[in-house]
């Protein structure tokens, strides 16, 4: 199999993103045991992968059949005609055990097409198989257009329709592909760019009973092509023409069938198979044949032999296709691929437009599939003219305003530009440090106890033998404690990649079957495993959370990470952040379900969690991967949750009832443990806090948006944020025109730039994050700009 490395950079043309599910060597007797899905960006050379499996689905397969006999039985007593290849005989209509046409209802057929759709996302829904879905959404955005490509030995499992799965629903920029496991990229003879027609060799068939004039109309309609129409030609004929240099497309309507090996039907006296085709069609592709469509029934035997032959790619009918259906589909998506749309996409809407023949034609949006070669990358109909596909954009001379606006203008844009370069963010970030402090401090959450673990705890041990900061003994006894007093949930916040020693078999016990234990493990700091560390050997991977927080450049804390992709082989591999298991598991069990919104967002029951992206507030830019969100402390963190130290636990120096339905975690406090953090209440070490206690903030955020409605941070939209600086220099630039001593002047921008801090400070104290560095610079220079350029004697001109 060709190395998917591929799918990045083909002859300097960059991939748009895509998903590669491959089914592997599995079959739906015995099932899948191994399901790859790989996720291919445009900006990266390597993918995000994921595995799972899925179970045997013999009756799902049977479903299927059952499916097609009846759809095969329905189109035949409806007396469509069809462009199905005749098979030892003359008839075209469809081949049937007549026995098996007992009572034809479409009710029927409605019921097994609801059944079959709810059969196939209930295989797709088990539990090995749903870790794929849960990730990948993680990945991809709602509103971005990406391939999803199906690759699999087996061929009865590529025939099932795949787009019927519920993932399919909330990504509306997707369709999907076919694949065999085997492919390669095809070599091509090497074409000069220039702007140019789509040459079109169109094979319009064997017309016996079928009516292929609209097909042709259809063609011949089409804008900047060259047709060339081969009508019922001989073999010969068509050889010839396939030898020919410079082939877009090529399409063929008319009958087909795969019932023995996929072959067309040229002209009443002549069928070919694609392997008698083989050398013709290998000379196309190499010249630049880029798409086959084959407007014709059940085509994927032509899709697979096709594809030996590395084609880019085909679109094929999966059945039976009558002569409406084939007609509405190849009109719709003509339309829309000349018209502008991706190849996938423009699939995608002529198919689901057929929707509306269902109920003079069942079955009928079921019917068009893109069979994809993997190591292709999909152009547009704009490409293959020679013209850029991508959006021009249309600059309008703006008409002169005047002067202080122009001003205005020109000192926001020069700050727009730099701030978008990066340049102001440690600025931007030493302001939202101060503004924090000077925030009120709000009450401590009540919901989380921390268990800190200083240096006396550690010497209170005596000589117990250990190997972290606390030994198994007294781990043993300081979980059964909290246990008794019925903690809600323990995270415990140490590194444990050792096992529990053969001494303390109760606490090897306690590990593997208390279920309200969170453990923690650590995602290696770069593509070196050697930071890594694995979590506790005896804990389910279902109770684990990698503890990583995210810094910024000056290595404070100021955002919440809360899951990643696995991306490395390391031996963490949780998708969720330690903080993000503890809340999700506290709200669950208080009736707060969590979803992921269309956006792509966190959803805690009402509350939505906004997730960062590359230039949120201040942050322009940031490394957004993952899924993040602003982090909205109550106050310090020292001081923003309850502690009480393992000695007053284990002494019963604290009511059992403090941890009542609690959440409980457990960390170390001493300073030379290398878990102490910055956070915009200090950098300096005097400062910084345990890692403990960020984990309890970052707990108590989740909890109090949700169940308090205590807001999250929010910014602006970034037009909106370019308004605010703009109007601020519209301050400045208007303090100078209208007061003319230089000193009134200074005091008036001196008191707006009060005012701008002050709306700063309140908006953010109600949760939002809005800029003040960048219109407090363009205030102070439009007012420098103007009073420096503006006469005195402008402000007296009409």
């Amino acid at each position: 199999m060709v190395h998917l490395v591929e799918f990045v950079i083909l002859s300097g043309v960059v991939m748009s993103q895509s998903v590669v599910l491959n089914l592997g060597r599995g079959n739906c007797q015995q099932g899948f045991a191994t399901v790859v899905a790989q996720f291919w960006q445009p900006d990266r050379a390597t993918p995000v992968q994921f595995t799972g499996s899925l179970p045997p689905a013999r009756d799902l397969i049977e479903l299927y059949h059952q499916w097609q006999r009846l759809y095969e039985s329905m189109y035949a007593s409806l007396g469509w005609r069809c462009r199905q290849t005749p098979i030892g005989g003359d008839t075209l209509d469809f081949e049937f055990e007549r026995s098996d046409i007992t009572h034809i209802s479409r009710a029927e057929f409605d019921r097994l097409s609801q059944m079959l759709q709810q059969r196939m996302n209930h295989w797709l829904n088990t539990d090995a198989f749903r870790n794929i879905e849960r990730k990948l959404r993680t990945q991809l955005s709602l509103s971005e257009e990406f391939r999803f490509i199906i690759t699999a030995e087996d061929s009865q499992v590529l025939r099932l329709p795949w787009f019927l799965w519920q993932f399919f629903e909330d990504y509306p920029q997707v369709e999907i592909a076919l694949s065999p496991p085997d492919y390669a990229h095809s070599r091509k003879v090497p074409r000069p760019v220039t702007r140019r027609k789509v040459k079109i060799l169109a094979i319009l068939g064997d017309q016996q009973g079928i009516d292929l004039s609209e097909d042709q109309r259809f063609l011949e309609q089409l804008p900047d092509t060259e047709l060339k129409l081969l009508v019922e030609p001989k073999p010969v004929v068509l050889n010839q023409h396939l030898w020919e240099a410079g082939w877009d497309i090529l399409f063929f309507a008319g009958h087909s069938s795969s019932q023995e090996k996929g072959q067309i039907q040229l002209n009443p006296e002549d069928a070919l198979t694609i392997g008698q085709l083989k050398y013709g069609l290998k000379k196309a592709i190499a010249h630049g044949l880029k798409l086959a469509i084959f407007n014709s029934c059940d085509g994927l035997e032509l899709a697979r032999d096709l594809a030996d032959l590395h084609i880019p790619q085909v679109i094929i009918m999966r059945e039976p296709v009558p002569d409406r259906v084939a007609q509405e589909f190849l009109k719709q998506f003509l339309m829309a691929f000349a018209g502008g749309q991706s190849l996938y996409l423009a699939v995608r809407e002529a198919r689901e437009k057929l929707q509306i023949l269902e109920s003079e034609f069942p079955g009928a949006s079921w019917l068009p599939v893109i069979c994809q070669n993997p190591s292709e990358v999909p152009t547009h109909w704009n490409d293959w003219r020679g013209v850029s596909s991508a959006p021009r954009q249309v600059f309008s001379r703006r008409q002169p305003y005047q002067r202080l606006l122009i001003r205005s203008l020109l000192v926001t844009g020069v700050i727009a530009c730099v701030r978008g370069l990066g340049a102001l963010q440690g600025l931007e970030l030493a302001a939202y440090d101060q503004f924090i402090r000077w925030r009120p401090a709000e009450p401590a959450d009540s919901r989380i106890v921390v268990v800190t673990i200083d240096r006396a705890d550690v010497l209170a041990q005596g000589n117990e033998p250990r190997q972290g900061s606390l030994s198994d003994r007294t781990l043993s006894r300081l979980l059964d404690t909290l246990k008794r007093s019925r903690a809600s949930l323990i995270g415990l916040d140490l590194y444990r990649d050792f096992p529990v020693s053969s001494a303390a078999p109760e606490l090897a016990q306690e590990l593997r079957q208390n279920d309200r234990l969170i453990a923690i493990c650590k995602r290696p700091d770069s593509e070196s495993n050697a930071s890594s560390i694995a979590p506790p050997p005896e804990i389910r991977p279902t109770q684990v959370g990698f503890s990583d927080f995210v810094e910024d450049s000056d290595g404070v804390v100021r955002r919440h990470l809360l899951a990643m992709s696995t991306k490395t082989a390391s031996s963490c591999t949780p998708t969720y952040a330690f903080s993000t298991e503890l809340a999700l598991r506290y709200l669950r069990d208080r009736g707060v379900k969590s979803q992921i919104t269309p956006q792509g967002n966190l959803q805690l029951g009402q509350t939505i969690v906004p997730k960062l992206t590359r230039r949120t507030g201040g942050y322009q830019p940031v490394d957004a991967r993952g899924t993040q969100l602003l982090l909205n402390y109550r106050a310090n963190p020292s001081h923003s949750v309850t502690q009480v130290s393992v000695r007053q636990v284990l002494n019963r120096q604290i009511d059992p009832t403090a941890f009542e339905d609690k959440i409980v975690l457990i960390g170390t406090i001493f300073p030379d443990n290398g878990d102490y953090w910055p956070t915009p209440y200090g950098k300096n070490f005097a400062r910084q806090v345990p890692g403990v206690l960020l984990q309890a903030t970052l707990v108590s955020q989740l909890i109090s948006a949700s169940l308090d409605q205590r807001p999250l941070l929010w910014v602006w939209h970034p037009l909106v944020e370019w308004f605010w600086i703009w109007g601020w220099a519209l301050a400045g630039a208007g303090l100078v025109w209208s007061v003319a001593s230089p000193l009134h002047r200074i005091l008036a921008c001196s008191a707006a730039g009060l005012v701008l801090t002050g709306s700063c400070l309140f908006i953010l104290i109600k949760g939002g994050w809005v800029p003040v560095v960048p219109p407090l610079l363009s205030l102070g220079l439009t007012a420098s700009y103007v009073a420096y350029l503006l006469p005195l004697r402008l402000r007296d001109q009409p």
